[in-house]
């Protein structure tokens, strides 16, 4: 029992290397990789590792960070005596394979070890008109930002200005200007004896109005969960009335995990109420038990709705047209964010895509920092612009 102990240590520090890296794995998947090590058996170099493949990886996108990670982490390790059989040469070239070796090398600490370049010449050079680390970061796909990346990106996050989109009600509050409050004018002429009658003003109370995300968490947008959650943490903070629900094959509430004040913590606690995480997705059961069971608790006084979803749904067509219908006509304003908006060449061909969107208000791009900016800019303002009409999309498509 005492190599299986070892060889079971072994593969949680493996598996915290690859969480590290980006890839969600949680403590379910490390005991069903040790079984299935035991069951394959540890022949050669090579079946250990499509032993754990098979296991740890459920998306085509993470072989690259799983290879670099496998061939670092194991290759120190005394196993390396006993697998004598190298490896087939399958390094996936191209970007995602530079993105995989910087996240693997920040994951497993190497980047701080790496000897510093010798000095040269300085030479100096004119910078004006060039674009920032930060500008350049603020452009960069979530999916292709390195750990270290995605840190800062949280910190610009956090930094982030909330969006001014207070509405006028129905109460009225003292104020400068605005209507003559009688009442007001008339207690405050008793006071003075009647001697001096000095007005007194009242105007409509301006609240903020309820904020809504419906946050899609399947393996299709694993790569923007984490990001998402970070920027409605950031809202959860610094204003009222924001409540959140992640869906995959089931809808599940974080609105109270997201109020934790470290974020880390408020991710965890997300994490682990979730059980669905990076699986499969039903939108329209979603939709269907956010309408029955929470619609009436959280969508009153006006709500905003952000749908984050890439809207494919391989079935229920016309459940989806129902609860999507309703779901907007119970707020006052619905955004869908879609990741796929990344690509130039998007175009509303899937069935789910074109089934959302008659029904919402806009269609906006959710890839980078600079959309999640843009979309603090478009719930200030209150008009559309075409480029985010989705009459736009249904005419091109």
């Amino acid at each position: 029992m005492k190599p299986a102990g070892q060889l079971f240590d072994r593969l949680i520090a493996f598996a915290r290397i690859l969480r590290r890296a980006g890839i969600p794995i949680g403590p379910g998947s490390v005991i069903d990789a040790l079984n299935a090590v035991r069951l394959a058996g540890i022949g050669t170099r090579a079946d250990f590792f499509w032993t754990l493949h098979s296991v740890l990886i459920k998306r085509h996108e993470h072989f690259a960070v799983f290879y670099e990670a496998f061939h670092r982490f194991w290759k120190r390790d005394q196993i390396e005596r006993v697998l004598a059989e190298m490896l087939p040469v399958t390094r996936v070239e191209g970007a995602k394979s530079r993105v995989a070796q910087r996240r693997v090398e920040e994951a497993l600490g190497l980047s701080k070890r790496m000897p510093k370049p010798p000095k040269q010449q300085e030479t100096a050079f004119d910078m004006r008109g060039t674009i920032s680390d930060d500008e350049i970061l603020r452009r960069k796909d979530f999916a292709q930002m390195s750990t270290r990346e995605l840190e800062e990106a949280r910190r610009l996050i956090s930094a982030m200005k909330i969006p001014d989109d207070a509405v006028a009600t129905r109460r009225f509050a003292p104020s400068p200007h605005g209507r003559i409050d009688l009442a007001r004018t008339l207690r405050a002429s008793v006071r003075s004896g009647g001697d001096l009658i000095e007005l007194r003003f009242r105007a409509p109370r301006e609240k903020q109005p309820p904020l809504v995300a419906l946050v899609d968490i399947s393996g299709s947008m694993s790569d923007y969960s984490r990001p998402l959650l970070q920027f409605f943490h950031m809202l959860t903070m610094k204003r009222r009335n924001v409540s959140t629900f992640l869906f995959g094959t089931r809808l599940t509430n974080v609105t109270r995990s997201l109020k934790t004040r470290d974020p880390d913590d408020a991710l965890a606690l997300c994490s682990a109420g979730v059980a669905d995480w990076a699986g499969g997705t039903r939108i329209a059961d979603a939709l269907s038990e956010f309408n029955k069971r929470w619609s009436r608790r959280v969508l009153g006084q006006g709500a905003t709705v952000l749908f984050v979803s890439d809207g494919l749904e391989r079935e229920g067509d016309g459940e989806l047209k129902r609860e999507i219908d309703r779901l907007h006509r119970s707020c006052r304003r619905l955004i869908w964010l879609n990741p796929l908006l990344r690509f130039e060449g998007f175009e509303a061909k899937a069935g789910g895509i074109r089934t959302i969107l008659p029904h919402v208000d806009e269609l906006r791009p959710v890839h980078d920092l600079s959309s999640l900016a843009s979309l603090c800019d478009a719930l200030t303002e209150t008009r559309t612009s075409r480029l985010h009409d989705p009459r736009h999309w249904l005419g091109a498509a």
